[in-house]
Parts: C-alpha cells; sequence; structure tokens
C-alpha cells in the first residue's frame, strides 16, 4: 500500500510524537550506570532480545552483554513472524553478518548466530525461543524458555524494534502478572523523522534494518489501535494479551491526524 503524506512539519511532529510513545524507554542506555540508577546493581539477571529487522539494535543488546556483562542470561526470541524475511536480507546485506545462514530459519537462530559467531558470547549463556510468532508469544514462550532452563529472575531487561517496544513490555507484564520480575526497557534509539517540504526522511541514518518510511508509519499507525484498553485492543478490557497501557490524549490526538492522511491503512484491518 503506498502511503502518501504531506511532508510537512505537522507531519513529522505527529509521527514523531507515536514513535517515542511507542519505544518505551526505563533505561536511556544500556549501560552499568543506567542499570544501577534503576536497581542498585550493576547487572540484570537476564538480557531479552526480542528478533526483530533493525540489526543495530540487536548489536547494542549483544554489546551489553559481551563487553559490559551487564547480564548472565542472555535470551532470544522470535519464531517466524512479519519481520523475519527482512532481518534474513538485513544480515544478507550487512558487511559483517552476511555469511550468517538465513534459509529457513527463525530469528532467534539467526541472531544467535550473530551473538556467538561475532560477538563471541559463550553459548551456555544463551537461550534461544524459536517458536513465537507474535508479541504475546514473545513473552509467553521467553517464560517458558526460561523456566525449562531453570533460570529464575527478578530483573530483566527487554530490548525491541522502538515501535513495539511498549507493546513488548506491556505482554512481559501480562504474562509475568504472577511473579515478582522487574522489566526494563531499553529499545536502544528513538526513531526522529523530519520534514524537508518533500518527504520525510530519518534522521537516525545509517542503521542497518532501519525500516522504508512507509512502512515505518504503518507500523505505528497499528500500535496505536492495539494499545488501547477496549473491546478490540489488546489489553485487560479486550483480547487480554497485554497488561493496561495508559495511551495520553496527545499520542491518540496525534494518531487521529495522520490516520486522517493514511486513509484506508488503518480501516478495519486485522490486527496482527
Amino acid at each position: 500500500m503506498v502511503i502518501r503524506l504531506p511532508a510537512s512539519n505537522a507531519v513529522a511532529d505527529d509521527v514523531n510524537t507515536l514513535g517515542s510513545f511507542l519505544a518505551r524507554i526505563d533505561l536511556p542506555e544500556l549501560s552499568r550506570s543506567a542499570v544501577r540508577a534503576r536497581l542498585g546493581s550493576d547487572t540484570a539477571d537476564c538480557l531479552v532480545l526480542l528478533g526483530n529487522s533493525v540489526v543495530d539494535t540487536a548489536e547494542a543488546a549483544f554489546r551489553s552483554v559481551a563487553e559490559h556483562g551487564l547480564a548472565e542470561t542472555l535470551l532470544i526470541a522470535g519464531g517466524l513472524g512479519h519481520s523475519t524475511g527482512l532481518l534474513r536480507e538485513a544480515l544478507a546485506n550487512h558487511p559483517r553478518y552476511e555469511t550468517v545462514a538465513t534459509a529457513a530459519r527463525s530469528e532467534a537462530s539467526m541472531l544467535a548466530d550473530v551473538a556467538v559467531k561475532h560477538w563471541g558470547i559463550d553459548p551456555s549463556r544463551i537461550l534461544t525461543e524459536t517458536a513465537s510468532t507474535n508479541c504475546g508469544e514473545n513473552a509467553l514462550f521467553s517464560r517458558r524458555a526460561l523456566e525449562a532452563g531453570a533460570r529464575r529472575i527478578q530483573t530483566a531487561i527487554l530490548v525491541q524494534d522502538p515501535t513495539m517496544q511498549r507493546r513488548s513490555h506491556a505482554a512481559f507484564e501480562h504474562v509475568w502478572r504472577d511473579a515478582p520480575v522487574t522489566f526494563l526497557s531499553c529499545p536502544t534509539f528513538v526513531p526522529i523523522v523530519r520534514s524537508d517540504g518533500e518527504q520525510l526522511s530519518f534522521e537516525n541514518r545509517g542503521m542497518a534494518g532501519l525500516w522504508p518510511m512507509e512502512r515505518f508509519v504503518s507500523l505505528i499507525l497499528g500500535e496505536i489501535p492495539r494499545l488501547r484498553d477496549d473491546e478490540r485492543g489488546y489489553g485487560p478490557k479486550g483480547r487480554g494479551f497485554i497488561a493496561h497501557v495508559d495511551v495520553p490524549d496527545g499520542v491518540l490526538a496525534a494518531f487521529s491526524r495522520l490516520a486522517a492522511h493514511c486513509h484506508g491503512l488503518i480501516g478495519d484491518r486485522q490486527f496482527a
């Protein structure tokens, strides 16, 4: 679908309002000092990398484990989903990771190879969850993987594509609602767009796996209906896939304006 957006500063502001809200940030960076400020200790029990196609996000997660020891356990979650093909393409076109086998493989399997072969992370520290196909299953199957591996956690860092960071966090909170686990989100960056009067472009240039603009706008527009806690959303008053999320009025207003520019993009389409 072609998204025809007027490339105005007002539209860029609405895109950035949605993108900044969705990229939930509990940790401003993946560093020991940032973790210490939130947890009182330098490390978390586990870092969970959720499969996505933005390779820079995975690299930040691997660097934090390999070089800074931010968590003893690295859990990589992701089976086959809407980003799998894009991740395969991003790895195949990457100057460092192009030799990673991608055909018919899950997101977690591909990313685990990157972690071991290119970042030197000991395989014994890595758990993979390769069956999930969506955000809710990411959380549910991650818990099962940790329990099957006898890894008891009280603190975990969640790293995800920033367009899905807030929903992923809410899914983990929902799945662990009966357990005292503290989750801290760090999407590693916030996508920012700008207008030159003719088109929208990312200020975050040069990042591997960054979305085409049309896909990015489609993704952020699709997230807001999912987060709303009503009969069509994913919250407790709807499908019950995630914990309740407060969506500020300013975000809802930006969503309405942006959706109006993208006729037919939202409509009655099915949630993924």
